[in-house]
This record gives C-alpha cells, sequence and structure tokens, in this order.
C-alpha cells in the first residue's frame, strides 16, 4: 500500500468512500444528513484535486484501489483581530473502506498527514468530529488528538 496525492483517476474510488461516510453520518443523525448522498460531486472533486491548499491523499493498494483517504484544508488568519496567524492544517474528512477498517490504514493516513503538515510548516493539525460518530471520535483519541473546541446545539 501507499499513500499519496489523489489524482481525477482516483475519483471513483473516493466517491464510493464518500458515500460510507455520508451512510454513517446519516444513520447517526438523519435529520441532519441525506441518504444516498455525497459530500462532493465528481465536478467538485476535480476543482479540490487542483487546488493546492486543499490537498487530498489516499491510501492505493498497489493496483489502483482506494482503501482510504484524507481531505485536507490549509488554514491561516492572517491579521485576524483575535487569533494569532498560525498556520493549521484541517482534516476535513478522513475515510478507510469499511472492508478494510483494522488494518492500521487510518492510522498510516493521519501519519502522513501529520507528516505533510510539519513539512509545510504547519503548527498544528485540527479537525471536527461528529458526537455521533463515536467510532471516529475513539479512532482520533488513539492517535493523540483531543478537544480544542465543543459546537454545541439544542434542537427547537
Amino acid at each position: 500500500m501507499q499513500i499519496r496525492h489523489a489524482g481525477t483517476q482516483d475519483i471513483p474510488g473516493i466517491d464510493r468512500l464518500l458515500s460510507q461516510v455520508l451512510t454513517v453520518h446519516h444513520n447517526g443523525r438523519p435529520d441532519l444528513f441525506r441518504a444516498n448522498a455525497r459530500k462532493y460531486n465528481d465536478d467538485e472533486l476535480k476543482e479540490i484535486l487542483e487546488d493546492t491548499t486543499r490537498p487530498i491523499f489516499v491510501a492505493d493498494d498497489g493496483a489502483g484501489n482506494i482503501l482510504g483517504y484524507a481531505f485536507c484544508v490549509f488554514q491561516q488568519h492572517i491579521n485576524d483581530n483575535i487569533l494569532t496567524d498560525i498556520k493549521s492544517l484541517y482534516i476535513d474528512d478522513l475515510c478507510v473502506d469499511e472492508n478494510c477498517r483494522g488494518q492500521h490504514i487510518g492510522q498510516q493516513l493521519y501519519r502522513y498527514v501529520l507528516d505533510y503538515a510539519k513539512a509545510s510548516g504547519c503548527y498544528n493539525v485540527t479537525l471536527n468530529v461528529w458526537a455521533c460518530n463515536e467510532n471516529a471520535r475513539k479512532f482520533y483519541e488513539k492517535c493523540g488528538l483531543v478537544p480544542q473546541k465543543i459546537g454545541m446545539e439544542k434542537i427547537l
């Protein structure tokens, strides 16, 4: 297996995993997430793949099968009134194929993102996890992440 930058040839594999992620979120919060949907359509994926501020990394089994991905976004708040101007790499989405979980692919993707962030001069790596996705939360805690902020809601 190798981890590398994604290309347009990876879109079908990424699409499959995006559907898996949305299913987890829909099952956890059907009031917020639509069934049978994806976070990005293929045109949006092509745009993201061309955007150097939004790198996507894939775990490829060597035969072109995508076993996992990490969507990332560089963030920096230059001259913000309250925030320092540190450079962060935000993990927008990280997924491992449900048929490959438990093989440490997610850990390898995460370590790759950490190394990429360090090499890119980032101060930290951040992400959000939905409270309904307990497996993801446990995975991130096992990787050493700690809460930075907590989103709260009151359903009316």
